[in-house]
């Protein structure tokens, strides 16, 4: 069989692992063709790997949306595919053969619904896109979806049937650290995430606040985002420097570091959207405490962890409280 791997999309981060991990796997099977067709990122040829590489998509969306429209089915009938494998979220459009989609976008899934003006782009993922993602689904041949619990969403938001759906855990490499062990002096509150709204950070903001309110100082909250990456991010280091709370913006930082903080801290994790929430593995893994957004991917994560708490994303005072307790243990 020749098969088609699809991600013009990837150029770095997360989206670049996962497609180097399928090119790992692929490299191992002799009885299959690949034909891998990307943008920019590059991969070597081998005997049954072939590497297509056109770098002029990412010149705009315009760009992107004519090789989807295109140029793309027409390498399906130049290459002779029998299978195509979408790495994208979605069908790669007139291809006439079956197709594999990996689904990794979480925000069509996840519970919170978003309002157009309270963030645009994240609304039209899950109205729009969300829309030709789900119809994609219900034609393709098989779904490979990250997590247990977008493979029971998909099902159910889709309506198609769970065995059409196959878990495939992203590999991950979780690096040792020292045993969890956190500073009796000073408690430690970490929170690894990006500037994004849904990542939640004013939340954790409000709890900080109510906490000094109680006359609770003795801690420290460390975030690997500076406070100017955007305006809501800004706003917050704003109030966060006027209040005098004991927030540091640290920017970001190594795997080697995150994995230190994990073991001398407590995880606090508000964000409301996730597809896997990896700092949850990431600190389960040193054996951390952990106080998460009780959302349906903390819950597949780490539910059954017994270092794990949940509060409701939304309340700061549940995560206020659930802060205090932390501290007075110390």
């Amino acid at each position: 069989m020749r098969i088609l791997v699809y991600d013009v999309a990837a150029d770095s981060g997360g989206a670049a692992t996962v497609l180097k991990s399928f090119y790992e796997e692929f490299c191992q099977d002799t009885k299959n063709e690949y034909v891998f067709v990307l943008s920019v990122f590059e991969l070597p040829e081998t005997e049954y790997i072939r590497v297509l590489n056109y770098p002029w998509i990412k010149k705009s969306p315009l760009h992107r949306l004519f090789f989807d429209q295109f140029v793309a089915h027409w390498l399906v009938k130049k290459y002779r595919i029998d299978q195509v494998l979408s790495l994208q979220n979605i069908e790669l459009p007139h291809a006439g053969v079956p197709q594999v989609v990996y689904e990794h976008n979480a925000l069509p899934f996840s519970e919170y619904r978003f309002k157009p003006w309270e963030a645009f782009r994240p609304w039209f993922t899950q109205q729009v896109l969300g829309r030709m993602m789900k119809r994609s689904i219900r034609h393709a041949r098989k779904v490979l979806v990250q997590t247990n619990w977008m493979k029971q969403e998909i099902a159910r938001q889709c309506r198609v049937s769970p065995k059409k759906i196959e878990v495939k855990f992203p590999p991950v490499e979780m690096l040792k650290a020292a045993p969890w062990q956190m500073d009796e002096k000073e408690p430690v509150f970490f929170y690894p995430a990006n500037a994004s709204a849904y990542k939640n950070h004013r939340t954790f903001l409000k709890a900080c606040e109510l906490l000094q309110d109680r006359g609770c100082r003795n801690y420290k909250v460390i975030w690997t985002v500076t406070g100017t990456e955007n305006d809501g991010i800004r706003a917050i280091r704003k109030e966060a420097e006027e209040r005098g709370l004991p927030i540091f913006f640290k920017g970001t930082m190594t795997r080697r570091e995150l994995f230190d903080l994990y073991a001398s801290s407590v995880l606090v994790f508000p964000s409301y959207i996730e597809t896997i929430g990896l700092p949850l593995l990431e600190a389960r893994s040193v054996g951390a405490w952990i106080l998460a957004a009780d959302c349906m991917y903390a819950q597949d994560g780490v539910g059954d962890y017994e270092q794990a708490d949940f509060f409701e994303p939304f309340s700061e005072k549940e995560l206020c409280e659930k802060m205090m307790h932390i501290i007075d243990k110390y």
